[in-house]
């Protein structure tokens, strides 16, 4: 069980984080926090009380500054002279325990929780301030109107865009059958981890942890497949793999297949915006319009990017149209677009193309209209 009392506590000073205090001399509960923060990637500062006295300074400093507070229900009553600041948590064991409101009343506590029930919710928390979470990353999700549409070379060419212009990024393949992501940046021999190793993640997974293992290409990170015989990670994977990237801010692209199974419905529940590549032809709209159908019942913000050349009677406002879907921009045709497998050199690599041009506008218009630069960033 928990309750809100108030906010979510502030950042550390000066961005650093550092893992929670804790203040309570019940062994039993303390075993449990500890077990809790172990499980969150946490090391705590363990406390009985907060005392008044001057030479405890360095201790009262600790209160002040800790990015999370866990006060013990038996250490309450001890700690309510400490001074009122947010991020305090009050835990305890007993549900029918009426007055653990009133106490956490008065120690300013943002929180009540009480354990066992709420152990999911505190390990998020610790997690979470441990972390440094701040914005979360933008989240762009690229998919074909129809095969060979160009979808992972854009998706590419977005995320080389987004690292060139100083963005944490990271680009996501969730194409388990478009032969790797990686592949198509001249790095499938880097070393790191690719799919298959998080098929067995639960729960949470660590945002910086995650982005160490991964391989660095092109100064962006990439969560690609390897060439081995898995080819699906269970939902609940994805969804803690991809929240675990999203944490760390700054943007996370991601190409997205043209089949929605559990996997990728996951994937398109946290994109923010969402790219449906359509070459300018009647067929590809037409299989375009099935896909959009697909993707629409989960992300609400589709747009579409015509590729040329044009068909007979079409431009990309009229494939927009037919389409019902607001027109993210024309696709510039470049060579490194239609045969980027051919060269390796990464889709968008020249920053002055046609295409890096197309994607840096596209991140400009993006981050205007989430709210500016994400975490993560030098800003565009």
């Amino acid at each position: 069980m928990t309750g809100t009392i108030t906010q979510d506590p502030p950042p550390a000073a000066g961005g650093r984080q550092s893992g929670p205090l804790i203040v309570t001399e019940d062994n039993e509960l303390l075993d449990d926090l500890l077990r809790l923060c172990a499980a969150a990637g946490a090391t705590p500062e363990v406390h009985h009380s907060v005392p008044a006295a001057p030479s405890a300074s360095a201790l009262r400093g600790g209160w002040e500054t800790a990015p999370l507070v866990l006060v013990g229900d038996d250490a309450a009553r001890r700690v309510r002279g400490a001074v009122r600041r947010r991020g305090v948590v009050l835990v305890g064991r007993d549900q029918d325990d009426s007055g653990v409101w009133q106490r956490a009343v008065e120690i300013g506590a943002d929180h009540v929780l009480m354990l066992p029930d709420g152990e999911q919710w505190l390990v998020d928390r610790i997690a979470d301030v441990a972390e440094g979470v701040g914005r979360p990353a933008l989240t762009v999700g690229v998919i074909g109107g129809r095969g060979g549409a160009g979808a992972s070379t854009l998706a590419c060419a977005l995320a080389v865009s987004s690292a060139r212009e100083g963005l944490r990024s990271l680009l996501v393949d969730a194409d388990p059958l478009g032969g790797g992501l990686d592949v198509l940046l001249g790095g499938e021999t880097a070393e790191g981890l690719r799919w298959p190793a998080f098929a067995a993640s639960r729960g949470r997974v660590g945002g910086g942890a995650l982005e160490e293992s991964l391989p660095e290409l092109h100064s962006l990170r990439v969560l690609s497949w390897d060439r081995g015989d898995r080819v699906t990670v269970p939902p609940q994977a994805v969804r803690a793999v991809l929240a675990a990237a999203r944490r760390r801010g700054g943007t996370v692209v991601v190409d997205l297949p043209r089949r929605i199974d559990d996997g990728v419905a996951e994937v398109l529940a946290q994109l923010d915006v969402g790219l449906l590549v359509v070459p300018a032809e009647l067929r590809a709209v037409a299989a375009a319009g099935r896909v959009a159908a697909a993707v629409g019942m989960v992300l609400r913000d589709l747009r579409v990017a015509v590729r040329g050349p044009y068909g007979s009677g079409l431009d990309d406002r009229e494939v927009a149209r037919l389409l019902g879907l607001p027109l993210a921009g024309e696709v510039p045709v470049e060579s490194g677009l239609l045969r980027a497998t051919e060269s390796r050199r990464p889709p968008g690599a020249s920053a002055r193309g046609p295409l890096a041009r197309f994607c840096r506008e596209f991140w400009e218009r993006a981050l205007v209209e989430t709210g500016g630069t994400h975490e993560g960033a030098d800003g565009l």
